[in-house]
C-alpha cells in the first residue's frame, strides 16, 4: 500500500501521520507538496494536521484552492480514498469534499486534550479495524472544531449513514464535547464513504509511549482494507 501525505505551509502534523502509516508492515509513503500539481499514483492520501497557510481568511480556505487540491479532488472523484484530519477535515470541506463547515469552538479557546470518540459506522475501509460502538480515546488539539451544518444536511448525513464518528463519555475531564459541534459529530464521511474528515488525532494516539495507541487501529485497519 502506498500513500500520499499532502503538506501545506502550516502543516504541523505530516510527520506524525508518515510515522504512524510506516509503523504498520507494507506501507510506503510519500510527502507531496501543496505546490505540485500532480503526484504518483497512491491508495490513500491524507490531508493533515496543522495550520494550513497560517489559517488566514478561513481555516483551510486557502488549502482548498493550492495546485495539489486540484488533484486531489480529481482523484476522490474517482474513488480513491481521502482522510482529512483537524485542519485537513477543514480543507475537505472548503473544497467541497465534505458538506458543513468548521466553525470556532463554542468557548472561543484552543482546546488540546484528550477525548473519546464511538464508532458509529465501522462498515467503512476507514473504521474496517473497529468495532461498531466501540470507544476510542484520541487527542484533539484545533480552535475551530465545531462542526456545523444544516438540519436537512443533517438529515441526510443520518439517513445515508455518513456520520462516522461522535464525541462521548470517557474518563477525561471536560466535557466529552470540546467544541460544541452540533450532534457531537467528531468525523463524518462523503455519499460512498471514500472520504473522512475526522476532527480528532490518531496519529497522536498511535504508540502506547505517547499515552495511548486506540488511534493506530484506523491505521492499520486501512492498510488491511487497501492491501
Amino acid at each position: 500500500m502506498k500513500a500520499a501525505v499532502i503538506v501545506f505551509p502550516g502543516s504541523n502534523c505530516d510527520r506524525d501521520v508518515r510515522v504512524a502509516l510506516e509503523a504498520v508492515d507494507g506501507v510506503a509513503v510519500d510527502m507531496v507538496w501543496h505546490g505540485e500539481g500532480d503526484f504518483e499514483a497512491a491508495d490513500l492520501i491524507v490531508l493533515p494536521g496543522g495550520f494550513s497557510y497560517g489559517d488566514y481568511l478561513r481555516s483551510g480556505a486557502m488549502a482548498a484552492h493550492s495546485p495539489v487540491m486540484k488533484e486531489v479532488v480529481a482523484r476522490a472523484g474517482k474513488g480513491v480514498p481521502v482522510l482529512g484530519i483537524c485542519n485537513g477535515f477543514q480543507v475537505l470541506t472548503e473544497a467541497g469534499l465534505l458538506p458543513g463547515a468548521l466553525l470556532a469552538n463554542a468557548g472561543l479557546n484552543f482546546v488540546c486534550r484528550d477525548v473519546h470518540v464511538r464508532v458509529e459506522n465501522s462498515q467503512t475501509l476507514f473504521a474496517s479495524g473497529l468495532e461498531q460502538g466501540a470507544v476510542l480515546r484520541i487527542p484533539v488539539a484545533h480552535h475551530d472544531g465545531q462542526y456545523f451544518a444544516d438540519d436537512e444536511t443533517l438529515a441526510e448525513l443520518a439517513d445515508n449513514e455518513q456520520i462516522a464518528f461522535r464525541y462521548a463519555a470517557g474518563e477525561t475531564p471536560g466535557p466529552a464535547n470540546p467544541n460544541g459541534s452540533v450532534q457531537d459529530i467528531a468525523g463524518i464521511y462523503n455519499a460512498t464513504k471514500t472520504v473522512l474528515g475526522l476532527m480528532p488525532h490518531p496519529e497522536r494516539a498511535a504508540d502506547p509511549r505517547h499515552g495511548g495507541s486506540d488511534g493506530q487501529a484506523i491505521f492499520a485497519g486501512l492498510a488491511q482494507a487497501l492491501g
